[in-house]
């Protein structure tokens, strides 16, 4: 399925997402507010139903959030009521004057237009404004053998190749170079945060059924993918840890730099 069709089934249960995709580092903002200050005015591209937003929320900034799904965005609006939420699709969105001293996407920024992205978010910062791009992986760690088994079921009952399971953090790239390489930033900083969390079987396949290529799957494949995930995760008691890396690019304007 095209990048246009995927991005629109997060929508398709916006309850379901906000129940289980997960938060971000606390750090991860502190490396932020040390960036933008204490008060900035943001704009959250992509936001969901407020994953990252409420951490913004909480420390007092003041947030605009543009959200392609209706129905995430209604959950977002009840549950940051001081949040602007405007519903649209950011690659066509009527840009406003540049006023932001942060855009930020978590999570999301891969969904936009890659012939556009860094241009339109570097055109609404205020001169000396930052971009923060978010990215989350799932890296080997945890239940390292649970990861490396799943392949097969997953070469069963999806068309992905069988591969050898997730690549460990050390090895992936910084996710600097997008933003460096667009000339609209002084400098562009990169700071990575590694975490674990552990499922249940249940709440192993809600957190699967809030992806895409996932959702995008037929019943039946994807009944029978879940029935052999729920097979491997009884031989692993039951439970299984799930290793994060969260990764922060910062591009900033006039040549800041991150403290």
């Amino acid at each position: 399925m095209s990048r246009q069709t995927l991005r629109q089934t997060f929508g398709e249960d916006a309850e379901l997402y906000d129940r289980v995709r997960p938060g971000y580092p606390r750090e991860l903002f502190d490396e932020l507010a040390r960036v933008v200050g204490d008060r900035p005015k943001v704009l959250a591209i992509g936001p969901g139903t407020g994953q990252a937003t409420a951490a913004m929320v909480e420390r007092g900034w003041s947030v605009t959030a543009v959200e392609l799904g209706p129905g995430l965005a209604e959950v977002l609006r009840r549950k940051l009521p001081t949040v602007e939420v405007v519903v649209a699709d950011f690659d066509t969105w009527q840009l406003p004057v540049a006023s932001y001293d942060l855009v930020i996407s978590a999570t999301a920024f891969h969904w936009l237009d890659p012939a556009t992205r860094v241009q339109r978010c570097a055109d609404l910062l205020r001169p000396g404004g930052a971009l923060a791009v978010v990215s989350t992986q799932h890296v080997a760690g945890g239940s390292e053998q649970f990861f490396a088994d799943v392949q097969s079921c997953y070469a069963r009952f999806t068309d992905d190749p069988v591969g050898d399971g997730p690549a460990r953090a050390d090895d992936l790239p910084d996710g600097s170079g997008e933003l460096g390489e667009s000339g609209r930033f002084g400098s562009v900083e990169c700071r990575r945060y590694v975490w674990e969390q552990e499922y249940s079987t249940a709440e192993y396949l809600e957190l699967l059924s809030s992806y895409s290529g996932h959702r995008a799957l037929t019943t039946q494949r994807r009944d029978r993918l879940y029935g052999c995930i729920s097979a491997l995760m009884a031989r692993s008691g039951g439970s299984i840890t799930k290793r994060y890396l969260n990764q922060l690019s910062v591009g900033i304007c006039l040549h800041q730099t991150l403290a």
